[in-house]
């Protein structure tokens, strides 16, 4: 192999999921222990790798994706290595290890298809938000896989007094059993002329994580006009 290019080989596989560089998802595929991933993600595999888009159990679940929340997923199955990536977004991955995560599903790219899962209301946010927010809740013992549009920073509330204060639009994903709230502001963006309306920010106290990317999500989650 030509020497610069070896430095790009992957390493030896010692994870479910592990990273290939900050931007690529790399899976151990094993029979039995299939894998749910955001459909077109894709990008290689080695062995044999079977596809089903939005097979029955995800189609069930997405009886409640009529907010918008959800990805569509497909079922993967079989023995190799399987590559998985997002438009060069930033990959996180998470072993939950019986533990669970609240994730916007938008920055949703894989997990284990034997994790409880399902979407779920934000509770403390439709007041200010009409319908609310909608996330996709994972738990269990098994592996999550995330992306984030640059690097993220991930901040430990401590379990203390003081909240910490998150634009929804930049927000991935966070501990499920945080208290959250909604806090009212305006946005720059309404004072120059890019839109018009309230925004809010989610407050999250109590012991638990709020995982956070560099760049806000167009989609403007929470944003009331009128």
């Amino acid at each position: 192999m030509n020497q610069p290019l070896a430095g790009f080989a992957p390493a030896p596989v010692t994870a479910r999921m592990e990273n290939h560089g900050n931007h690529m998802l790399k899976v151990a595929m094993q029979t039995g222990n299939d894998l749910l991933a955001r459909v077109g993600s894709m990008v290689a595999y080695e062995g044999f790798v079977q596809y089903e888009p939005n097979p029955p159990a995800v189609r069930q679940i997405a009886r409640d994706w009529v907010t918008g929340e959800g990805a569509p997923l497909m079922k993967c199955s079989g023995d190799g290595l399987l590559y998985l990536a997002d438009y060069g977004a930033n990959v996180v991955v998470i072993n939950l290890n019986g533990d669970a995560i609240s994730v916007n599903a938008t920055n949703l790219l894989a997990f284990d298809a034997h994790l409880q899962w399902g979407v779920e209301r934000v509770k403390g946010l439709a007041k200010f938000a009409g319908q609310g927010l909608w996330n996709t809740k994972i738990s269990g013992q098994g592996w999550v896989a995330l992306t984030s549009r640059g690097k993220p920073i991930v901040v430990d509330c401590g379990g203390g007094e003081d909240e910490t204060y998150v634009d929804p639009d930049a927000l991935v994903a966070w501990s499920p059993n945080l208290k959250v709230k909604g806090k009212r502001s305006f946005k720059a963006q309404s004072l120059i002329g890019r839109g018009s309306g309230e925004a809010y920010q989610m407050a999250f106290s109590g012991q638990g994580i709020v995982v956070v990317q560099p760049s806000e999500d167009s989609t403007d989650r929470l944003r009331v006009r009128g």
